[in-house]
Order: structure tokens, then sequence, then C-alpha cells
């Protein structure tokens, strides 16, 4: 849950992330000599099973210059967990200043960072305090390595354990902005 934004900031925001793209270069093809494969920059995923993301290119070099944005969202009370594959390799830096991941706790640009990753070691498992996460992976136009892969699962959200289930609102009733009207 979101506290303090109103809907209007909410779809604002959405907007703005769309007509920005999610990306820096979007969804472009690669030719390989196998086959062509679209390699995609960013997405918004909402699996229920969870999945997996990587960097363009993994397990190969990543491109340069690239802008990948990543939001994952669970359904209502529960929570992610993301965990980062052994094979990571993203050029290291002094705090990450030029090619990294960033992780953001909300599904926003500005939400509160959980942290911001580079190097060898790869990242330590990361939980969401909410339903949402944000991950910003950035390559700087020098000095390209392996990337990475990521795979989230969904968890139960604590603050929510007593209440169990989320049921589904009744047919009769319809929430528009909040305001609860009822089918006559």
């Amino acid at each position: 849950m979101i506290y303090g934004r109103s809907l209007f900031h909410i779809i604002a925001s959405l907007i703005i992330l769309h007509s920005s793209g999610a990306t820096k270069k979007g969804t472009e093809k690669q030719i390989t000599s196998e086959t062509q494969k679209s390699v995609q920059c960013g997405t918004w995923t909402k699996h229920a099973e969870g999945g997996v993301f990587t960097s363009p290119n993994y397990p190969s070099k990543y491109p340069p210059d690239r802008e990948c944005v990543y939001i994952i969202e669970a359904a209502p009370r529960q929570c992610i967990e993301l965990y980062f594959d052994e094979k990571y390799s993203i050029e290291p830096s002094w705090e990450c200043k030029f090619d990294h991941i960033e992780v953001r706790d909300g599904p926003f640009g500005f939400s509160p960072i959980i942290g911001r990753f580079c190097g060898q070691q790869n990242p330590p498992v990361i939980k969401s305090s909410g339903r949402f996460l944000w991950i910003k992976f950035f390559a700087d136009g020098e000095l390209e390595s392996m990337g990475f892969s990521a795979r989230y699962n969904f968890t139960p959200d604590p603050d929510f354990k007593d209440l169990g289930v989320l049921k589904p609102l009744p047919a009769p009733f319809l929430c528009v902005f909040g305001i609860l009207l009822f089918s006559v």
C-alpha cells in the first residue's frame, strides 16, 4: 500500500513512466547466427508465481549506454523476495557510480532505496516491505561485463498475517475513487 499518495499522483506517475519509456532503448532486435531473438530491457511484471529477468544479453556482456527499469508487482497482501544468481558481474566502481543495479522499495524511482550494487559479489536476498519493487540496471558507455540474472517470488505480507486471504467484493458493489456504489 502506498501511503500519502493520491490516486491522481499514482496515475500521473505511471503515465510519465510509460511516456518516458521504462527503458532508454526499449525492446530491440538482436541478430544471432542461430536465430533472431528479442532482447527485453526493462518491464513491469506481475506474474502470480514469480519469475526471472536478466540484464540485456545475459550471460554475454551487456551493451553500453543502457538504462532498464524493472517493476515487480505482487498481489495485495504479499511481499517480494528478490534473489540474484551467483553468476553476477557488473563493472565495479567506488559507490557504484558507473554501471550498477539500484533497488527501491516501491513502484517508483523516488521510492526508498534498498541498495545500489555492482562488482563481482552478487547482492544479498532483498525483501520488499510491500507489494512493489523498482529495479534499475544502468550501464555507462565503457567497460561492459556479464550482467545479472534475478529471480523473484512472493511471500505473505507479515502486516496482514492475521487477516487471511483477501476476499473479492460482492458483484453488486462498485468502488470508484474510494466511493462505494451500490448497483440498483
